[in-house]
């Protein structure tokens, strides 16, 4: 019942200074909003960077040749010949924990039909490329394994090729294109992806068997890169593990000497990225925390000006039996209230501002449950925290002294 009463006469108290308090409010406002709006950003910047990459192939591993130092000058992978046949080969056969592997050989250039061209790239590879990236031919088939040893000059384009190369009622199935004057029929169009977080387009590139890209355009008996599929993303640090051993042995590589190719997994890129979004979520988050340190001060100071004005009104609860306690939690309560109810207000306006950064600014966002429950846990540490002094100086006054003060 005495609770009851305090919160009676705190609300009362908060009521009759209806502008003060929304001012005082204010500062805890923002600073929720900003805290709630800030990681349902972060968290949405996680969750698409992990969606792109994961529709890249969440298992797929990537074979390169590493850089070496020729001559005292430093080469780059792309430059390297040191990765094979045999290299692919010798995982296909030994490694465990692999669903699909592929050699690949790529080059850019100007894919060209009739009097229209475009720059893209073409990639050869083996029919389980589709698998690894985890994409499907919508109209027309993918080259077979036949094709792969014939080096037929086959190909199967992403949709922005066809756009490009093709008029809308043109059906690009069995139809010539020529890259880098090199001609291919047309058997396969891939299904569309759009562009990838990194503003790359999924949908700009042509897909030929590794064979014919090798011999027939580049001119070449070694290879790009090497893709492979894990088995289970659980299983992809075991695979990359059993893979390093394997181009070691392959390589003749000692235990004193460093590799010469590098092993990559999509799940190092997703933790990279990931790394990278939640130190920035940290940043903006600690930068909106700002916000609820202003208001807890603003909350002091109001307090204090509350005591101030109601030194009289203290002075006679207490002449008339109220102790110290009862008006120590009056105005406790006093601040705990107004600092909930701006962190109410808060989340509401920091879940409006989600809805609008994710549907005006088309900006990822999944609000977190989390950051709600945070926020409202400052919000009541906060009135508690700056609320505590100015009540326990309250409880402190001297009855007398607070009568005769004017």
């Amino acid at each position: 019942m005495r609770i009851l009463n305090l919160l009676k006469i705190a609300f009362k108290a908060i009521i009759l200074n209806k502008m003060r308090t929304l001012l005082t409010m204010l500062g805890i406002i923002i600073g929720v909003a900003s805290v709630i709006a800030m990681l349902a950003i972060g968290e949405g910047s996680k969750q698409s960077i992990r969606t792109t990459i994961s529709s890249m192939g969440s298992n797929m591993i990537t074979i390169r040749p590493g850089g070496d130092v020729r001559g005292g000058v430093r080469l780059s992978a792309d430059e390297m010949q040191t990765l094979t046949l045999d290299d692919y080969e010798a995982i296909r056969d030994n490694a465990s924990n692999i669903s699909y592997i592929t050699p690949v050989v790529n080059s850019g250039g100007q894919v060209i039909k009739g009097a229209k061209n475009w720059p893209s790239t073409i990639y050869g590879v083996l029919p389980e490329y589709l698998n690894i990236r985890m994409v499907d031919v919508v109209d027309g088939s993918m080259f077979t394994e036949a094709e792969v040893k014939s080096a037929a000059k086959v190909a199967v384009i992403g949709q922005t090729v066809v756009d490009n190369l093709f008029d809308s009622d043109e059906d690009p199935i069995g139809q010539m294109i020529r890259f880098n004057n090199i001609p291919f029929i047309v058997i396969g169009v891939l299904e569309e992806k759009g562009e990838n977080t990194f503003g790359q387009d999924q949908d700009d590139v042509v897909f030929a068997p590794y064979t014919t890209v090798q011999k027939r355009i580049l001119a070449i008996d070694y290879l790009n890169s090497i893709t492979a599929s894990a088995s289970s993303e659980e299983l992809a640090p075991q695979a990359v593990e059993d893979i390093t051993a394997i181009m070691r042995e392959q390589h003749g590589l000692t235990s004193n000497e460093d590799d010469d190719f590098e092993v990559r997994s999509m799940e190092e890129l997703i933790s990279t990225f990931s790394s990278t979004s939640e130190m920035l979520t940290i940043l903006l988050v600690a930068i909106a925390g700002i916000s609820l340190l202003v208001g807890g001060i603003g909350i002091m100071n109001i307090m204090y000006v509350s005591v101030k004005e109601r030194t009289r009104e203290i002075g006679l609860r207490m002449a008339v039996g109220g102790k110290g306690a009862d008006i120590l939690m009056q105005f406790l309560i006093e601040s705990i209230l107004i600092s909930v109810t701006g962190g109410v207000l808060g989340v509401l306006l920091g879940l409006a501002a989600t809805v609008f950064i994710e549907n005006i600014l088309h900006w990822p966002t999944v609000i977190a449950g989390y950051s709600i429950f945070i926020s409202f846990a400052v919000c009541a540490v906060t009135g508690i925290f700056f609320g505590w002094y100015p009540a326990r100086k309250a409880s402190a006054l001297d009855p007398i002294s607070a009568l005769r003060y004017e």
